[in-house]
């Protein structure tokens, strides 16, 4: 009760801080009883004791993405995708590699895919804004559109809506399935409850939404698949390990992290102006183009994509197992662990933590990571799964797509203030994070 609907989330784990005095703590965890066997974790909720979550040789991945709680692999065509499997497990190198090798191979394709399809957006936006005389505009539903088309152009030339025209909508809803027992949809707890967080959900709910996206990965990713092939996996292990890495991964943060960053630069028109300012004497150094180079001179833009990611992570719980008895270290103590005892870690907390981040650990800096004293924080920066510093290997369990999720907050900013001076939006809380709607934007002149 405190976790979904007294407290929250954030406030159900501040407060056992408070009470225990300790920032690593035994504690039970939703789900429910019929869904989970054994709800006990050992929670770790600052800087210093998170990282061991990034430790393959302390911790073991196998089946933990969703903590005490396994989704039935019927949601994914009958196989372990790659983010269910430890390092330790041969199909892990192959999956890893495949995803690696496709972001590498399409990476030039990412910039003109956002572009394209974030104008678009952003088109719309203004239009409804003139149609409905100020009325405000839903971003989280052109968003959920816009990012799926710009995933499945970036990663396979082929926009999903040209192939079924509302496969966002069934990749929602597949995606829901799988996420629904960790939220409240603002439903009446007597019927929350026994619907949602104390037994699974039927897969038959979504067979014929996950049919679609099968149909179009195996078409648009065809090169991909041959990819996978080639490393040993066989086709339905790729395409299926293609559906969830681009749906659940990619499509599942996206859809998190472009309101969340509209959510912390919203109602600062300073910092407005000196977004455009930096953004367009970029882009004006690189003959009027948006380039990687380009992106790369924005400072004070990619520190605000880092610190949105820091404030409001898309991904807010990490888990795995003891591979064997260990100690654990916080700022203040040290803690004996158990082989087999599942540590969770809840990313705010431990992203929030003012013994390194200070009196502000709980605010929106936007320069926070500006310089060579800001860049110097950037370890500890987990959105990941893994340091912000460090890089994605098959070797460990850091998200593939790391890079690609801060140049999509880039992009997504430049495509901004090239077009706007200024803008204003309301948010609201919604079931997994926030609901952006605009209200007004002010248009850049024309250059």
């Amino acid at each position: 009760m405190d976790f979904y609907y007294r407290q929250g989330h954030e406030k159900y784990f501040v407060s056992r801080i408070e009470k225990y005095g300790s920032t690593v703590v035994r504690i039970n965890v939703p789900r429910g009883p019929f869904m989970v066997l054994d709800p006990r974790v050992v929670a770790l909720l600052d800087a210093k004791s998170f990282p061991v979550l990034f430790d393959p040789s302390k911790v073991e991945k196998r089946n933990t993405l969703g903590g005490t709680y396994v989704a039935s692999t019927t949601l994914t065509g009958g196989h372990r995708v790659c983010a269910y499997l430890d390092t330790s497990e041969p199909a892990h190198a192959k999956a890893k590699q495949m995803l690696l090798s496709l972001l590498h191979s399409r990476r030039d394709a990412f910039i003109p895919a956002f572009r394209s399809n974030f104008s678009s957006l952003l088109s719309v936006v203004e239009m409804q804004l003139k149609v409905g005389k100020g009325k405000p505009v839903d971003f989280n539903k052109l968003n959920d559109v816009a990012v799926y088309d710009f995933l499945g152009e970036a990663y396979f030339g082929a926009r999903p809506s040209a192939f079924t025209p509302d496969l966002a909508s069934k990749a929602g809803k597949w995606l829901l399935l799988q996420l629904c027992p960790l939220a409240t949809l603002g439903l009446p707890m007597l019927i929350e409850e026994p619907l949602l967080h104390s037994v699974p959900l039927p897969p038959a709910l979504v067979r014929g939404d996950y049919k679609a996206l099968h149909a179009y990965f195996s078409a648009a990713g065809a090169a991909a698949i041959d990819e996978g092939e080639k490393l040993g996996l066989s086709r339905e292990e790729a395409c299926n390990n293609l559906i969830f890495a681009t749906t659940f991964n990619s499509y599942g943060a996206m859809k998190l992290l472009l309101p969340g960053i509209l959510t912390c630069i919203s109602g600062d028109e300073k910092l407005h102006k000196k977004l455009a300012v930096e953004i367009r004497a970029a882009v004006a150094g690189a003959g009027g183009e948006v380039t990687l180079a380009a992106l790369e001179r924005m400072e004070l833009t990619k520190s605000v994509v880092w610190e949105a990611l820091r404030l409001d992570p898309p991904v807010k719980f990490q888990y795995g197992r003891a591979k064997a008895d260990m100690l654990i270290e916080s700022h203040d103590a040290v803690y004996e662990v158990k082989k087999g005892e599942l540590l969770l870690g809840y990313q705010p907390c431990a992203t929030r933590d003012a013994r390194v981040f200070g009196d502000t650990a709980g605010k929106f800096v936007a320069d926070r990571f500006v310089g060579e004293d800001g860049r110097k924080l950037l370890r500890y920066v987990y959105w990941s799964n893994g340091r912000e510093t460090e890089d994605p290997t098959v070797d460990n369990k850091q998200c593939p797509g790391k890079d690609l999720g801060v140049l999509v907050g880039r992009m997504f900013l430049v495509q901004l203030f090239l077009r706007y001076d200024t803008f204003t939006v309301k948010v609201t809380n919604g079931p997994l994070g926030t609901n952006v709607a605009f209200t007004s934007v002010t248009k850049a002149p024309a250059a």
